[in-house]
């Protein structure tokens, strides 16, 4: 069993900056595979961005060159640093892991961008 909890969500001006972190536990964290995901009202929830290991790195192109995945396994953490924040990437963040075949999934956090 894997517990995730989602951190550093908020309310945030366009151009503006947040850093979400994501603790999990388990003895087994340096192999899981991390994600990031989001739910926007009345849309499905998408990839936001993955890590497996620690240089196996996808990105919605959305969010190229704007957000980056990081993970510290010492910590047993999942970071998503956003920058250049946008009104489109309001949403719900969940943090994600696959481990043994089984998928986790945290509470989520809200994001809003928002003058």
């Amino acid at each position: 069993q894997v517990q995730l909890a989602e951190s550093g969500g908020g309310l945030v001006q366009p151009g503006g900056s947040l850093r979400l972190s994501c603790a999990a536990s388990g003895s087994f964290f340096s192999i899981y595979i991390l994600g990031w995901f989001r739910q926007a009202p009345g849309k499905q929830r998408e990839l936001v961005a993955r890590i497996a290991g620690s240089t196996a790195i996808t990105y919605a192109d959305s969010v190229k060159g704007r957000f980056t995945i990081s993970r510290d396994n010492a910590k047993k953490t999942v970071y998503l640093q956003m920058n250049s924040l946008k009104p489109e990437d309001t949403a719900v963040y969940y943090c994600n892991a696959i481990y043994a075949g089984v998928v986790y999934w945290g509470q989520g956090t809200q994001v809003t961008v928002s003058s």
